[in-house]
């Protein structure tokens, strides 16, 4: 909203530093403070509010050190994250730009998550929402998603084409990246072209499967690693701020030309929203930290799974998420390994035995003593490392 009015005092009436908000450096910059000091502000005002209403967190016993502490600990402080989001990205972008699509991802899954918190807690129901509504909620957004991603006339990728001369031709595409490898482009129309040239014109049948098992499969994977105190928030702002390096070099023609990735018109303007998220998630922090005066719940983990998500597919990054959200991966497949471990030798031996002390993995640290805040230390360090990881494979190929 401020975007316009500023845009309307520059060209009506050359308000003095009214251009500024034409630069996309300068919206990011005002994004991130303003969603900090939002979060900050209003962090208060929810804790407290969820005090009021009694939104404690009611802590299972796992025998691990310091959980009798976190008992009555106000959760759904995903709402911090959600309004600290929102309110920046509302007056600072550029509202008719169809990658803003995020602030429906935002807000659906934050109201998925919201619903399973509140029945967990007031309702003393320990299920939450029944998965199978979660999950079609997951799938809806993510039918959405890849319907808007692969229909909306807005979203295209200009590309290189070679007839004499090389010039940039813009085009439907339902491409995407693949990490280190030369001919790093994977067309999801590919996996249906031996039924002929116009089974291209189905590809939506791949597409958007797709996105929804992405979609699913993050948020979920965000949702397993939310379990100790600023685990999730900073793991996600590291994965979050390293989608907006890259949606800003695939928005920018000069950058995208020298890196030889895709050149994404109109998709810079995600930054501003990356911008915001993250300015939420450290504002968050502020509260999360440990010892946790709140926590996220699965309204702030399934909306960080969610954004994390459509991120990647935005910038045609979602075979990088593997890597960029490591971290996010280990957790689940520790919990996968120690199920599956689990039954199979309950089922040969008749006594099921463990992989892992506890699962997710971070219990499993937990339960060898070391301290939750080294446990996150850590975390966060694997995650630095693999956002480094994931940005160079710009240049690997």
């Amino acid at each position: 909203m401020l975007y316009y009015l500023f845009d309307y005092l520059e060209r009506a009436y050359q308000f003095p530093g009214a251009s500024l908000f034409a630069y996309l450096s300068f919206r990011s910059a005002i994004a991130i403070i303003f969603s900090l000091l939002v979060t900050a502000v209003l962090g208060k005002r929810i804790i407290a509010m969820l005090q009021h209403y009694q939104m404690g967190e009611s802590i299972r016993d796992l025998g691990l050190a310091g959980q009798k502490e976190k008992a009555g600990t106000p959760t759904m402080g995903g709402l911090m994250i959600i309004f600290g989001t929102l309110i920046p990205v509302l007056l600072l972008t550029k509202l008719d730009n169809i990658y803003i699509l995020l602030i429906v991802t935002t807000v659906w899954m934050g109201i998925i998550g919201l619903a399973d918190d509140y029945l967990k807690i007031k309702r003393k129901d320990k299920e939450g929402l029944k998965g199978r509504f979660k999950i079609v909620g997951q799938v809806t957004l993510g039918l959405i998603v890849g319907a808007t991603l692969y229909f909306h006339p807005g979203v295209t990728i200009k590309q290189q084409t070679f007839d004499g001369e090389s010039f940039l031709q813009e085009e439907k595409s339902t491409k995407t990246t693949i990490p280190l490898l030369k001919n790093n482009e994977f067309d999801y129309s590919d996996i249906i072209s031996w039924a002929g040239d116009g089974a291209k014109d189905y590809a939506w049948l791949i597409f958007i499967p797709a996105v929804i098992f992405i979609v699913t499969a993050v948020s979920n994977g965000a949702n397993l690693t939310d379990g100790i105190d600023g685990l999730a928030a900073g793991t996600a702002s590291i994965a979050v701020l390293t989608l907006g390096l890259f949606a800003w070099v695939s928005g920018n023609i000069i950058f995208a030309d020298y890196l030889n990735v895709m050149y994404i018109p109109e998709v810079s303007e995600v930054v501003v929203f990356v911008a915001a998220f993250v300015g939420a998630l450290v504002g968050f922090l502020w509260y999360n930290a440990f010892p946790a005066q709140v926590f996220m719940g699965d309204t702030g983990s399934l909306t960080i799974g969610g954004v994390i998500a459509v991120l990647a597919l935005i910038v045609r990054k979602e075979l990088l998420i593997p890597v960029l959200c490591g971290v996010f991966l280990i957790e689940n497949l520790s919990v996968i390994l120690q199920v599956s471990y689990f039954k199979y030798t309950k089922k040969r031996q008749g006594v099921g035995k463990r992989i892992f002390k506890m699962a997710p993995l971070h219990h499993h640290y937990q339960k060898l003593g070391y301290h939750e805040s080294k446990i996150v230390s850590r975390f966060w360090i694997i995650a630095i490392m693999l956002a480094i990881i994931s940005l160079v494979t710009l240049k690997i190929r």
